[in-house]
């Protein structure tokens, strides 16, 4: 079994950074894709950013430019740095990514979620 756990949230201004991490714990191998995704109150949620095992990246046009993906391989872990803030970024930010495991199987899951808060 695999947990995802989320950190990185919490209160910034206009304009300031945080950096988001989804660090996966369990019989992990590699990691196939992670997906960010964000749910500000009354509104859908919203694919911000993914990377794929490749290392290949995209990130939806609202935050491109501004939020950069990172890994460390050898803590299983993924970071979204995010710069330039707006207020428009507040929203609940999860992580939800697949790994391949040691049995050979696939796991795919979602992390327990993170609030992040820019305040104009």
């Amino acid at each position: 079994q695999v947990q995802l756990v989320e950190s990185g949230g919490g209160l910034v201004q206009r304009g300031g950074s945080l950096r988001l991490s989804c660090a996966a714990s369990g019989s992990i191998v590699s990691l196939n894709t992670l997906d960010w995704y964000r749910q500000a109150p009354g509104k859908q949620r919203e694919l911000v950013a993914a990377i794929l095992r490749d290392g290949t990246t995209n990130y939806a046009d609202s935050v491109k430019g501004r939020f950069t993906f990172s890994r460390d391989d050898a803590k299983n872990t993924v970071y979204l740095q995010m710069v330039s803030l707006k207020p428009e970024d507040t929203a609940v930010y999860n992580c939800n990514a697949e790994y391949l495991l040691r049995d050979d199987s696939t796991w795919n899951g979602w992390g327990q979620g993170t609030q992040v808060t820019v305040s104009s």
